[in-house]
């Protein structure tokens, strides 16, 4: 049996004790050859702290003895280069830093920390070093420049590694209190401790023992405050070379699903099968401006296939609860001015979120306080995460997109609860599970006239479409537990199917149940092109407003439409395929009109 490294971070833990292991150690001399001051930002279980540990494992003088054990079945232990196992190496993991309580407190604990690294490094290293490092108890910095000293008295140089560098700023960010801003400004403004440390970290580099930082976080935020501090970092993460430094390629990911599949006694169908269900809900990143490969979270990879082993079956819910709190940081961009419009128009996949290009700093002061524009709020998304780069537009600005099926469903259920924070859950699960289980569209259709549109207010006739019809289905029927919801992938757009369209093709492990499929179209009805005031719509009769000539037509076309779509999805699924079709007008935000596509028709 196979045994993943799911949630292990440990590098010389996972070879030692037999893990499968994706090797990156090619880059390896790139990271050398590309400079000595460098940062990396990924999304955060992206596999960044198991990046540094093999980092650490590779250069550390204390651990030549064991180089061919580590890393001799590796490309770098093949090729390796000369600063292999030639430095000191110390590690920063400033998320273990406890950012809660006063500014003062934070400051006691960064200290505490810092100096808890160095009293270890003291120890490992004590028969390596001439001289004994003097801590300083109150002084971290102070306790890193005799660690320098004593450095500096040896044929061999430091690398330091920093791990979640922005995590003060990432924690301020979710909190809107004035004691988190109050505790950031202690630590980065003026002489805060964290700028003045890495101050200390610049004048290292410069001729003080440090020969080389690789510094990992998920976003730019901190680099605006520290730039006087630190200013001599070369950003690496957009380069192409490193597109997938972190991150699953699609062939690796088959590899390891075929054993595990063939194991399971699977045919090789069904592998394909469960391939294309790894597929849709986690591929889908692209972390370079050049077309390059799509990559899969390693995390959700590992979570899907250490499951599938266990079991020899999918996992229930394909969402990794560790990367449900990705939520907040949409919840974040949400509830700035604008940013509900921000959030809902990535779910617009015929017109997708564009900027010029990604902003590349920007400080905790200005996230708080200055007017956040549309660039900010996309480049916030896309280093969160939950955005990924997918292009460029007609005119040449950066597109992004929803990376996969597990990210849209954050964006569904943020949208829910910012449009409907008091829903009754109940209602609406019956009212969806009435369409799963007989067609029946009516309770779906009373529900959202009832409560969902109550919800909008004049100001959003000015980007009402049918994608924002659409919008409130989708976040009423998702279901990634049961069905396959609205994905590119699984549907491929090759086939043209609507971006008005919603599809919900019921997942293969999930077939046994007497689930159907569902193929919704929705158009759009503005009340001033019917001629009707709200209160006309809402009393006239659902028969009356479908012979409407303008509704009447649109349902004609949507009919028409459906018919190519339903041949579409017959030809991808087959005779398993079990569908229902239905035509959905809206009026304005007023009411729904409906009409189901005959089966056989």
């Amino acid at each position: 049996m196979l045994k993943f490294s799911y949630g292990i971070s440990d590098y010389y833990s996972l070879i030692t004790e037999g893990y499968v292991y994706v090797d990156r150690t090619d880059r390896i001399p790139l990271i050398e050859q590309t400079g000595k001051q460098l940062l990396f930002l990924r999304p955060r279980r992206f596999g960044k702290s198991l990046l540094l540990s093999t980092l650490e494992n590779y250069y550390d003088v204390a651990k030549a003895d064991e180089f061919e054990r580590l890393f001799g079945h590796l490309s770098i232990g093949q090729n390796p280069t000369p600063l292999h196992n030639q430095y000191f190496m110390l590690k920063w993991d400033f998320s273990v830093v406890d950012p809660q309580g006063k500014a003062e407190q934070v400051k006691q604990a960064l200290h505490r920390y810092v100096n808890a690294r160095i009293r270890d490094f003291a120890v490992r290293y004590q028969n390596r070093l001439p001289t004994k490092i003097e801590i300083d108890p109150v002084d971290a910095l102070a306790s890193f420049q005799a660690l320098l000293t004593a450095v500096q008295q040896t044929p061999h140089r430091l690398y330091l590694l920093i791990d979640e560098y922005d995590n003060f700023a990432n924690e301020v960010l979710m909190s809107s209190e004035r004691t988190g801003q109050s505790r950031y400004e202690t630590l980065l403004y003026g002489e805060g401790t964290l700028k003045t440390l890495f101050k200390g970290v610049k004048s290292a580099a410069v001729g003080g023992g440090l020969d080389r930082a690789f510094i990992t976080g998920v976003s730019p935020v901190v680099l605006s405050d520290i730039t006087s501090g630190y200013n001599i970092a070369e950003n690496i993460s957009l380069q192409p070379s490193f597109h997938d430094l972190c991150g699953f390629q699609e062939t690796e990911v088959d590899e390891t699903l075929r054993q595990v599949a063939q194991a399971c006694g699977w045919p090789t169908e069904e592998a394909d099968e469960a391939l294309e269900m790894m597929r849709t809900f986690y591929n889908g990143y692209r972390f370079s401006y050049a077309d390059e490969e799509l990559i899969y979270n390693p995390t959700l990879a590992l979570y899907f296939i250490k499951a599938f082993q266990r079991e020899c079956q999918y996992p229930h819910n394909l969402l990794d609860s560790n990367l449900a709190m990705d939520k907040n940081k949409i919840a974040y961009i949400s509830r700035l001015p604008d940013g509900e419009q921000t959030v809902m128009g990535a779910l617009d996949g015929e017109h997708p979120p564009a900027i010029a290009e990604l902003a590349d700093r920007f400080g905790v002061d200005e996230m708080l306080h200055a007017a956040k524009d549309n660039t900010f709020m996309v480049s916030l998304l896309y280093y969160f995460g939950v955005l990924t780069l997918a292009g460029r537009t007609p005119l040449g600005k950066l597109a992004f997109r929803i990376p996969n099926l597990v990210v849209r469903r954050l964006y569904v259920e943020q949208i829910r609860d910012m449009l409907l924070p008091d829903l009754k859950r109940d209602q609406a699960v019956q009212a969806a599970e009435a369409l799963y289980s007989t067609g029946d569209m009516q309770p779906l259709c009373d529900f959202i006239e009832g409560r969902y549109f109550r919800a909008f207010d004049n100001r959003d006739y000015r980007w009402a479409n049918e994608l924002t019809v659409k919008t409130a289905f989708l976040t009423l029927l998702f279901n990634d537990t049961f069905y396959i919801m609205d994905s590119e992938t699984a549907l491929e757009r090759d086939y043209a199917i609507s971006e008005a369209a919603l599809t919900m093709i019921v997942r293969p492990d999930m077939r046994q149940y007497q689930l159907l499929d569902v193929l919704i179209e929705f158009k759009y009805a503005g009340l001033q092109e019917l001629g009707l005031t709200g209160d006309e719509a809402r009393r006239t009769a659902r028969q009356e407003l479908a012979a409407l000539p303008p509704v009447a037509q649109k349902l004609a076309e949507s009919q028409h439409k459906l018919r190519g779509y339903r041949d579409t999805l017959r030809a991808a699924y087959g005779s398993a395929l079990r569908l229902r079709t239905y035509s959905v007008v809206a009026i304005g935000f007023e009411r729904l009109v409906w009409q189901e596509l005959p089966f056989d028709d």
